[in-house]
């Protein structure tokens, strides 16, 4: 017979050697963590589809922006146009006063963009040689208005120019 079976430092009982405490509460905890994980996991699967809406379609309509007015704007700040005192035909003055110039940039001598508002309509920028709905022609665009006529290198029939800003008067304590 083997000593080594019979010696009484080991119990053993048909040859194997006693599970240690550790050995014994692996498996446990390890099936612990498994069914732990299995009830975390259903219960996130349950919150998401009980929480979840029925999906509801957006409307297709599309939003209309908002038209924004830069002379409204302008006096609402305090700006306002200082009257002009130049003497000018009374035909060229019936045709000017149907632009309403909003704005310039120029680049060089003979280029630029202005931007024009004719009869009450929304305001459009042209560049110098582009053909306004009246049928006049942006002859020339400088830092304070513009020429307009029947043709580019044709003779000026309407001069627009950018209103002069009065500042409010100021209220001395």
């Amino acid at each position: 017979m083997n000593k080594a079976l019979l010696s009484p430092s080991l119990d053993t009982r048909d040859g194997i050697a006693p599970a240690t405490a550790w050995q014994r509460l692996g498996p446990v905890l390890v099936a612990g963590l498994l069914w732990l994980m299995v009830g975390l996991s259903a219960t996130y699967w349950v919150l998401l589809v009980w929480g979840r809406t029925p999906l509801v379609p957006v409307s297709a309509a599309p939003l209309a922006l908002p038209v924004t007015e830069s002379a409204v704007v302008a006096r609402a700040l305090g700006w306002q146009p200082v009257p002009t005192t130049a003497q000018q035909a009374p035909a060229a003055v019936a045709e000017s006063s149907r632009y309403v110039l909003l704005g310039v940039v120029t680049h060089g001598r003979d280029q630029g963009v202005a931007l024009i508002a004719y009869d009450g309509q929304r305001p459009r920028p042209y560049r110098v040689g582009a053909v306004l709905e009246s049928g006049l022609v942006l002859q020339k665009v400088d830092r304070r208005g513009v020429r307009l006529g029947p043709a580019l290198q044709g003779p000026t029939t309407v001069e627009i120019n950018l209103p002069e800003l009065v500042k409010p008067p100021s209220t001395a304590s």
